[in-house]
């Protein structure tokens, strides 16, 4: 599914974003990307969703050097991932069902089709009663979980996650992390960037280390969290 080789992300004058990065992740695997703050974690997910360029080396994706990829075959690129960001990115007019939806909306289905998968989502995700609901209405934790079905609306091969944790309390931690072990087990290959260790105690997955732009480590962890 992902393939690094010696990638690199320098910004001037002298600033070091990642590092002679290369690994490689298998279809339907379940990674974390773990380092302290700064250690190069978002820097990497976005080149893997080339919002920024590399510098040097190359980043296969599903088969394809996206690092090459440009305009509409970028776009399209970027429809196929499920994207998760640590500070949701809802549109704050738009109510839980739309902000899902939309995602649908641009790559070219239906109304009707669209709105049918966001509201199947929302309910599977427990938000059934609050598709209505604009952003600034909903919990942290219920934001998060309206995001997670944005990124799964369009069934992608491949979901990235930025700290999706991060501002939500430990049992909301939790529970947000079970949805993803269900993603992954449904076959998706999900890529999860996080500082909080305590997640690796709980949760089965491939840990990659990093630390000041540079892969440390690999381990793997078996987890204890029982199954949803």
């Amino acid at each position: 599914m992902i393939q690094l080789h010696n990638v690199s992300k320098l910004y001037p004058p002298d600033n070091t974003g990642v590092r002679d990065i290369g690994f490689q992740v298998e279809d339907g695997e379940f990674v974390f990307l773990c380092g302290p703050s700064g250690a190069g974690k978002t820097t990497l997910l976005r080149l893997l969703f080339r919002s920024e360029p590399v510098t040097e080396g190359q980043v296969i994706v599903n088969g394809r050097n996206i690092t090459r990829l440009k305009g509409k075959g970028l776009a399209a690129f970027r429809r196929r991932l499920g994207l998760v960001f640590q500070d949701f990115k809802l549109i704050p007019h738009m109510n839980a069902l739309e902000n899902v939806s939309l995602a649908a909306d641009v790559t070219g289905v239906s109304w009707r089709q669209s709105r049918r998968k966001a509201f199947a989502l929302l309910s599977e995700l427990g938000l059934k009663d609050r598709y209505g609901a604009l952003p600034p209405a909903l919990s942290g934790g219920e934001q998060q979980r309206v995001a997670i079905a944005r990124a799964l609306v369009n069934d992608p091969e491949l979901v990235l996650a930025d700290e999706p944790t991060g501002n939500l309390d430990p049992e909301m931690a939790e529970e947000t992390m079970r949805l993803f072990a269900r993603i992954q087990r449904r076959g998706t290959t999900v890529l999860i960037a996080t500082h909080d260790y305590r997640l690796l105690r709980r949760f089965e997955g491939r840990v990659l280390m990093m630390r000041q732009g540079r892969l440390v480590g690999e381990q793997y962890t078996a987890g204890a969290a029982a199954s949803p």
